[in-house]
């Protein structure tokens, strides 16, 4: 049975089943520090003041938010958020981890304290990665009081491209965007020969491609690692572009639905 709803009824809430991804803003009526939580299936808002512990997992008779339904190895109750004192915490009580950040994973057992703003969550099975989205609504730009708490826990930073990088990159990327299981970035040949298919009229060719990309990994270097040759162990192999892929899904600079640039 799905987890009693604890709380005031009026500060938990069911998500519209066309509500979309928390990537996109929030009303400016949402009260800060509201959690919102979305899994394939549908989510849930929690007010910071509702006493609720919202639990997800893989069984949806059995939690608030489900996520990877299909999978045995996500457990049946993977984890829950609870708010303690003024912060949103992760508790993860399944098998598999949680990967909070590129660097960061969340490990059976563990906890951790969620950032203001977008954060999606994945938990890593062994074929495949199953996506859960977090929002904690942040204050308004006008609040005077925790100006210093809410540059602490700021959320993704969105890395500008032009069109062209971005293009390249969705191309690069694509098999993530598309969560396929153990998803690796596109050789230079597959990106060049895709968008010579997808854009006859211009030249591409394996070096262009591949010039952009560098580009953009050179300049994002001076605020993420891993990123440079310098920074990972050999062989370097993909690790480079698989860096820098993921930087760009954590930070929603790349979202599924650039997918359509490459007319998906």
């Amino acid at each position: 049975m799905t987890p009693p709803m604890s709380g005031s009824s009026s500060k938990v809430n069911l998500l519209p089943r066309d509500f979309g991804s928390l990537t996109r803003p929030l009303p400016a009526s949402v009260r800060p520090g509201t959690l919102f939580v979305l899994g394939v299936n549908g989510g849930m808002s929690v007010a910071p003041d509702a006493g609720f512990r919202l639990v997800f997992g893989r069984s949806e008779p059995d939690v608030h938010v489900c996520v990877g339904a299909e999978d045995p190895h996500v457990s049946r109750q993977h984890g829950h958020f609870v708010r303690e004192d003024t912060r949103w915490v992760l508790h993860n009580l399944g098998r598999l981890p949680i990967r909070l950040s590129p660097s960061r994973l969340v490990l059976s057992g563990d906890l951790a304290d969620l950032p203001t703003g977008y954060t999606p969550l994945f938990i890593l099975g062994p074929r495949q990665e199953h996506l859960l989205e977090v929002r904690i609504a942040a204050p308004s730009p006008s609040a005077s009081a925790g100006v210093e708490h809410e540059a602490a826990t700021r959320g993704p930073q969105v890395w500008p491209l032009s069109p062209v990088e971005k293009l390249v990159l969705v191309c690069l990327g694509q098999r993530y965007l598309r969560n396929e299981p153990y998803p690796q970035p596109l050789t230079w040949a597959q990106v060049a020969a895709e968008l010579s298919e997808l854009r006859p009229q211009e030249r591409w060719g394996e070096r262009r491609a591949a010039h952009i990309v560098t580009n953009v990994r050179k300049r994002l270097s001076r605020s993420v690692p891993g990123l440079l040759e310098e920074e990972v162990p050999p062989p370097v192999g993909n690790t480079l572009n698989h860096n820098l892929i993921m930087e760009l899904i954590v930070s929603t600079t790349l979202l599924k639905s650039d997918l359509g640039l490459l007319g998906e």
